[in-house]
């Protein structure tokens, strides 16, 4: 028997039912971005996360979803409700923890894992914006560019760039970083100008372990071409401090973030090759575990990153 059909039953109809949970589900389902890693987020099953958005769904009259086999997209009614939703649940948290006893005012001691480039320059700023407005939050700051082990190392979120990979955690999308190409004009000295992508394969390639090891591919922004190339990096590493040292010395060239590079570009220091090809952007997400109830800190923090992450990713 369906959960629609058990509480038809027992006398309940869609529009009695617990619409905070359904809208809990909702919110989890589009900021997951499927079903299934939802039902993973919350520990339950994709059929049993499939029926309450349809309960929801019901009970509001609209269709808040369009899917297909490979794809899920809000509708107009979805984007309208998913919005409206975050600000209910989030008044509805609020509510919860005054009843809780549990104040409001962010307060207690937050440990967040952050990206060595990210945390030692970008995000310093935000964080001594939500600092200066919460004093009675203290931060432990540590800097990983692998995914922490929550639990066993009692972190309370995560800044992670690239795709996440772990299903059970929540994953909220903040921005995407632009890639560019560039090179030291020492390297470049005494080469023609390269016309098409496919010209850098013959330049001594620096790489990125994180995201590029033995292959640079290479997007057209208005053709939308795409070109791939092998490479046989003269050095590789794990920092993105160091690839950028590396290209300034004239090792080779590099793929690396747009917001890293503004000033190099700026004094001439470094050429970007080609801008009408980019490597695809990175996407920045901030992750923590599931669970019923996120206190004031870590909620706030979240808001924070929301509001600074788009101008802390802009490039050259």
């Amino acid at each position: 028997m369906t959960e629609a059909a058990n509480l038809s039953q027992s006398g309940f109809t869609p529009a009695s039912t617990d619409r905070i949970e359904l809208m809990q589900t909702f919110v989890r389902i589009v900021e997951a971005g499927s079903l299934s890693a939802a039902a993973a987020q919350m520990g339950t099953s994709q059929p049993t996360v499939s029926r309450r958005l349809q309960l929801l769904e019901r009970s509001l009259g609209v269709r808040l979803l369009q899917r297909s086999t490979h794809a899920m997209k809000l509708s107009e009614e979805g984007e309208r409700c998913f919005e409206r939703a975050k600000d209910l649940l989030a008044d509805w948290a609020a509510f919860d923890a005054e009843l809780r006893g549990v104040s409001e005012a962010p307060q207690g001691a937050m440990r967040i894992v952050v990206p060595h480039a990210f945390g030692q320059q970008q995000l310093v700023g935000p964080l001594a914006t939500y600092m200066a407005r919460y004093p009675k939050v203290k931060v432990e700051w540590l800097l990983h560019d692998k995914a922490p082990d929550f639990i066993a190392d009692g972190v309370d979120c995560a800044i992670h760039v690239g795709q996440v990979e772990d299903p059970s955690v929540v994953a909220i999308k903040l921005a995407e970083v632009p890639r560019i190409v560039v090179a030291a004009p020492s390297l470049l000295a005494g080469m023609d100008a390269p016309r098409h992508a496919s010209d850098l394969e013959k330049l001594p390639w620096l790489a990125l372990q994180l995201f590029y090891r033995r292959e640079v591919s290479l997007t057209h922004a208005s053709t939308g071409e795409t070109c791939r190339f092998a490479l046989q990096p003269r050095m590789s590493t794990d920092s993105l401090y160091a690839l950028r040292s590396a290209a300034l010395l004239g090792i080779g060239a590099c793929v690396a973030s747009a917001w890293l590079l503004t000033e190099d570009l700026a004094q001439g220091k470094l050429v970007q090759l080609l801008p009408e090809w980019q490597a695809s952007p990175l996407p920045v997400y901030l992750v923590y575990p599931y669970a019923r109830f996120y206190p004031a800190k870590l909620r706030r923090f979240i808001d924070t990153m929301r509001e600074a992450m788009p101008g802390a990713v802009g490039g050259a």
